[in-house]
């Protein structure tokens, strides 16, 4: 099963209208670890040592900052970069498919953008 780990800005409806659609989910909230105001790097080591995928819509600098680790070698186990444009229903549907029919071996290192 997929573990993520929705960052500081992930829509918090997204997160809640998930949980409800796909109960037993795994996906906590930054806020929820105590990782408030935390850098993005840091949430990144966070993630990793956690084997969790993070969810943002901070396309403009998370995304770096997980490529960075990738190419530092060092552990990534996802990024799903979600465009804040999109409705909720469309992210909870993608997200549900993804978590459906993905293994946490698939993201590993990788940065994925939704919509796909």
């Amino acid at each position: 099963m997929l573990r993520f780990l929705a960052d500081e800005n992930f829509n918090g409806r997204i997160v809640r209208g998930w949980e409800l659609a796909v109960p037993g989910i795994d996906v906590v909230r930054v806020q929820d670890e105590g990782l408030n105001n935390t850098d993005d790097p840091a949430i990144l080591k966070w993630a990793a040592d956690a084997g969790r995928i993070v969810l943002t819509h901070d396309i403009r600098t998370m995304v770096g900052f997980a490529r960075a680790r990738v190419a530092a070698g060092e552990p990534m186990p996802g990024l799903i970069a979600v465009r804040d444009t999109l409705m909720i229903g469309e992210v909870i549907d993608e997200l549900t498919l993804i978590a459906g029919s993905g293994v946490a071996e698939d993201f590993d290192g990788q940065v994925v953008f939704l919509p796909m």
